[in-house]
């Protein structure tokens, strides 16, 4: 496993380690035809940073000995364990990431089939049609701001093929790109006067939480306040969970972001290792650790229910190649959802399904609602999108 147990990622660096404690008793064996193979599991911090993610890789590999290798989350550090898992010859299974941004990252095209990594999520075009039924939820289809950087994420969501403009713009939206920006932001004086100049009162962002409640504090200083924010990325997660400043929290509480929705207590799946419900296991988190789920949670724990089907049902479980073989034909339904290598968008990857919904304030901090089912109607809603006043 290589974790961000340290460094910028860490907070969702902590439900995988959780589930990894959680299901260790459950990972010391595993039944491949017949017999008993014993698991060991070790784990290795990325420290949040590319460079050390590759090294962490190796390391796993030569002083390890790593018959497959298990990560999430980092628009950087993902890729380098996957580029560097590829390089050395190792099946390695990852999460939390879209999968054109996954493709793209690594330098290659949609139908590129890599030899030994594997990916599953969700599709940029997938957070678009949420976001769209949820800026139809308020009504009308006027103009929608798009505060987007100036690395990857905001690349690829401008994208003319793989974005949101073909998405969108099939149900009837138009994109006003606010102009792209720098990570971290100082000022979006510029992107302000652009909402002012399209009258635009959706906004869309894949922003950091200090960065758009920065964006939401100049806006309402310019007598503009947005009636609604999807955000993906980081807010996917309780601002008050990403950064611990109390100006943040109020300014995102008071814009009521809404989000992508890819696991809850709510989702209706077990595990396949032990048949825990999501909500068994979001309560068993919060029993244990004190805090609130986060989305990851659920991922986390499909991430160790794939890797332990693959070892179970390689031709050679001790065998590498034989490993990367049975991901690439993994069928199975996990506590995130059913997952499905054969049928992906792309070679390698298998994509889960999304709901849309909205941080509603409560009194333990923001409580994400589901206020959508589009994409996923066999989730169940748990509150109303509420525009912002």
């Amino acid at each position: 496993m290589v974790a961000p147990l340290t460094g910028r990622l860490a907070p969702l660096g902590k439900p995988l380690s959780y589930v990894l404690g959680a299901l260790a008793p459950r990972l010391r064996h595993v039944r491949n035809g017949g017999r008993r193979h014993e698991v060991s599991i070790a784990v290795r911090d990325s420290r949040s940073d590319p460079e050390a993610a590759r090294q962490a890789v190796r390391d796993l590999v030569a002083e390890d000995r790593a018959q497959i290798v298990l990560t999430m989350a980092g628009t950087r550090v993902l890729p380098a364990v996957a580029d560097t898992c590829e390089e050395v010859g190792v099946p390695c299974l990852s999460t939390t990431f879209p999968w054109q941004a996954y493709v793209h990252a690594r330098g290659a095209g949609p139908a590129h089939r890599f030899r030994w990594t594997y990916h599953f999520a969700w599709g940029l075009d997938d957070i678009a049609a949420v976001f769209a039924s949820l800026w139809e939820g308020i009504g009308g289809r006027g103009p929608v701001g798009c505060l987007w950087n100036d690395d990857l994420q905001g690349d690829l969501l401008r994208h003319d093929r793989y974005g949101f403009a073909p998405v969108t713009s099939a149900r009837g939206h138009t994109l006003v790109d606010l102009g792209p920006y720098r990570e971290p932001a100082g000022d979006f004086g510029p992107q302000v006067g652009r909402m002012r100049e399209h009258a635009t009162e959706v906004i869309t962002s894949a922003a950091t939480a200090a960065d758009l409640a920065l964006f939401h504090r100049q806006a309402r200083q310019a007598g503009l306040r947005p009636r609604l924010i999807t955000c993906s990325r980081w807010l996917t997660y309780p601002h008050t969970h990403t950064t611990p400043a109390p100006d943040v929290h109020a300014e995102l509480a008071d814009a009521r972001v809404a989000t992508l929705v890819y696991w809850s207590p709510d989702h209706p799946y077990r595990s396949s290792l032990d048949g825990t419900t999501c909500a068994e296991l979001a309560r068993s988190y919060r029993q244990d650790t004190g805090e609130s789920w986060l989305q990851p949670l659920g991922l986390a724990h499909a991430l160790l229910e794939t890797a332990h089907h693959a070892l179970a049902t390689a031709g050679d479980p001790a065998d590498r190649a034989s490993v990367a073989e049975a991901l690439a034909t993994a069928r199975l339904d996990t506590i995130a959802g059913p997952l499905d290598w054969t049928r992906g968008p792309t070679p390698n990857i298998a994509l889960l399904r999304l709901t849309g919904g909205q941080w509603h304030p409560g009194p333990q901090g923001p409580r994400l609602a589901v206020v959508t089912d589009a994409g996923n109607t066999g989730v169940p809603l748990t509150g109303e999108l509420t525009p912002a006043r």
